[in-house]
């Protein structure tokens, strides 16, 4: 489907969370130009988004997403929605502010949220990143997996069909029904570098590399420098700085290519789901090119 062997193991190696501060978009992107990651997704409400814009500005070559966000686990280092707050109240917490992505706050947010009010919120980021001229390839989200609700993926996936967009889809529910419309998604388990023990955390890594299957598998990581912002505003700087070491290794690279392992990125799948989106559109009533004869059309396993 992807235009790979059939034996081919593939790794999509992403760079989330690229413009929450200064110190994580440096290491997003030495660990796409000297590591082995292959994009990174923007995060287009934090502080450093402006920053994180004029980097991949400069390169034109580097791949990259949308990290749609309704949260916000930097309290000190705070960000909020991009569309007006009177527009998502339902996406607010009482202050006013995004809700922590503590299983609290996710359960808040989710229990509250107007799916009108995502729709809204999330055209405000995508718009956003069109303003600046930049082309993504992908949407994913920051800290609610698949969207957390069946709806918020439903919408992201319509709103990815309408900007020619991939969706990141990792949770069964959400893999079944992309590979029914015959969309490529993993075909593996999803890392989120997160649920990594940053102990011995790079042998761990060396050692999913070797183990790694044929077919698709994706890695969400994070990379971060650390330093003393970091610690005063990311309790997961850690994490980042783990994340940074190994991908940025000589280790990694080798492994890479030890292991005949070919890093990819959304690209890939975004001119499958793209072709899938106008094909729904040429099927639409009244679209002059619907109906049976079209060379677009198809029946929707």
């Amino acid at each position: 489907m992807l235009g790979f062997p059939s034996d081919a193991r593939l790794l999509i190696v992403n760079c989330d969370d690229f413009g929450m501060y200064p110190a994580v978009n440096t290491a997003v992107i030495e660990s796409i130009e000297q590591g082995i990651a292959g994009s990174c997704s923007l995060m287009t409400v934090c502080p450093a988004a402006q920053d994180a814009v004029r980097l991949l500005r400069r390169r034109p070559d580097i791949p990259f997403g949308i990290h749609l966000t309704l949260v916000c686990e930097t309290p000190r280092h705070p960000w909020g929605p991009l569309a007006a707050k009177e527009k998502v109240p339902s996406l607010l917490d009482r202050a006013g502010d995004f809700f922590a992505p503590t299983t609290a706050g996710r359960a808040a947010l989710l229990g509250r949220a107007r799916p009108d009010e995502v729709e809204t919120e999330f055209r405000a980021q995508l718009d956003a990143v069109a303003d600046t001229g930049l082309t993504p390839t992908h949407l994913d989200f920051h800290c609610l997996a698949d969207g957390g609700r069946d709806d918020i993926l439903d919408l992201t996936v319509e709103l990815a069909g309408e900007y020619g967009l991939a969706v990141r889809v990792w949770l069964e529910p959400g893999l079944l029904a992309m590979r029914r419309r015959g969309l490529p998604v993993v075909d593996h388990d999803f890392l989120d570098s997160f649920s990594l023990a940053t102990e011995d955390k790079a042998a761990r890594y060396a050692r999913l590399l070797q183990g790694l299957p044929i077919g698709l598998s994706e890695w969400a990581v994070r990379p971060g420098l650390g330093g003393r912002e970091a610690m005063a505003v990311d309790s997961g700087w850690r994490v980042r700085r783990a994340d940074h070491d190994f991908l940025t290794s000589p280790e990694a690279r080798e492994a890479v290519a030890r292991e005949g392992i070919t890093v990819i990125d959304h690209r890939a799948l975004q001119r499958v789901w793209a072709r899938d989106a106008g094909a729904a559109v040429s099927r639409r009533p009244g679209h002059p090119h619907a109906g049976p004869g079209s060379p677009d059309a198809r029946t929707d396993p």
